[in-house]
């Protein structure tokens, strides 16, 4: 199978194919080619289902892309590698990640861009945009995503885009360190790294799936004294203050009365939050959210995908008054420097990673994960690729 750590022939084993748009996963077997020069394949331990994975499996306007495995957010055991990898070896645990860390360009070296210029987000592998995924009857390639395509039991992912988890961070259980490579790490390093919020400010997060509850908590490790919630779901508020928030707005509750950047205006004296964070994916919640921060400073963080790639409509005027609108691809964090910190904070208990998992199953379920997040019943739903984990809570 490998001589040296060097994998000389393809795998077959088992992936959830998407075959079009919206449609239930099927259960395929599919051929894995062994990983060329700067790739490792992985054996993946566990996924789970991502937002970003439902709007993509929702784009009817881009049938090129089908048959389609899924998935990015994953921790796994490098099974062999290719030509050229020197960072990673045979049995280490490691966490993929979409963005690359090329460590040599200029975004990567960097403080202001963790988007790497050498690497950047393309179909197909990075290097040279082909597959490693086949299907085992009939040959016929089978495109990956995102550079990941973690719904697979085994994958072939760039070494540019693997986080090495050693020392210390190898103790973090795998469902915790699966959470690290995506959803989690882009709500905390949003408030670390990108509106860096500052001690005694108020915030306020639109949505509350996982990457909202992730800005909360990192909100909150920053030293964030209020933090308003805006969630159309009820059911948010209690958990939500679990991860830190301390006010809640349902829009449907307001009705037509008010707006929601009214309501948040109202509860902070008529200013407005310091930061306010978008992770929905919906440029009228992106233009709401702007206009529920603060004169002078009030800083919008925009996290969510919307699919429709729709402009947002921001008053020119407000701007001028010291208004400012920023994007986030992964919270800002560079993937392998952030992630291990982010690992090490889970082990010293100051980032609590539990209350995001609230079901566990074995990877022929998957599509009942789908379900369950597309009707937004659970934040982050774990797959045991084996079903040895796939007990305990929600399972």
């Amino acid at each position: 199978m490998e001589q040296n750590g060097i994998a000389t022939r393809p795998i077959r084993c088992k992936a959830a194919v998407c075959k079009a748009a919206g449609e239930p996963l099927e259960m395929e077997e599919v051929e894995v080619a062994p990983p060329r020069a700067h790739e490792v394949r992985i054996k993946v331990v566990c996924t789970s289902v991502c937002h970003s994975d439902i709007t993509f499996w929702r784009m009817k306007n881009k049938p090129s892309m089908f048959p389609l495995v899924l998935g990015h957010e994953a921790v796994g055991v490098v099974e062999s590698v290719g030509d050229k990898v020197h960072e990673v070896a045979v049995g280490d645990t490691v966490v993929p990640v979409f963005l690359a860390q090329c460590g040599e360009c200029a975004d990567c070296r960097s403080p202001r861009s963790n988007l790497c210029s050498a690497l950047p987000n393309r179909p197909g592998m990075p290097r040279d945009g082909t597959t490693r995924f086949s299907l085992a009857a009939t040959g016929e390639p089978v495109h990956n995503f995102l550079s990941i395509s973690s719904f697979a039991e085994y994958t072939v992912v760039d070494a540019a885009q693997v986080v090495k988890l050693g020392g210390a961070a190898a103790a973090l259980p795998p469902e915790k360190a699966c959470l690290l490579s995506c959803g989690v790490a882009t709500g905390i390093g949003a408030a670390w790294k990108v509106a860096a919020v500052e001690p005694g400010s108020t915030v306020a997060i639109f949505g509350l799936g996982a990457v909202g509850l992730a800005v909360a908590q990192g909100s909150k490790m920053r030293g964030a004294t209020r933090i308003i919630g805006v969630d159309l779901n009820p059911d948010k508020l209690e958990i939500g203050r679990k991860m830190g928030i301390t006010d809640f707005v349902n829009p449907n509750d307001i009705g037509e009365q008010q707006t929601v950047s009214e309501a948040i205006k109202g509860m902070t004296g008529g200013n407005g939050a310091d930061y306010c964070f978008e992770c929905i994916g919906s440029v009228s919640v992106m233009a709401e959210a702007f206009k529920s921060s603060r004169m002078g400073w009030g800083k919008t963080v925009v996290l969510g995908v919307d699919g429709s790639a729709a402009p947002i409509s921001i008053p020119s005027f407000d701007i001028l008054k010291g208004r400012s609108v920023i994007g986030s691809h992964l919270g800002g964090i560079k993937p392998k420097d952030d992630i291990p910190v982010l690992a090490q904070k889970c082990l010293d208990k100051e980032l609590e990673l539990d209350e995001f998992i609230t079901h566990r199953m074995g990877f022929d379920d998957i599509n009942r994960a789908f379900d369950l997040l597309a009707k937004g019943k659970c934040l982050r739903c774990i797959i045991w690729m084996d079903g040895a984990g796939a007990k305990g809570n929600g399972a």
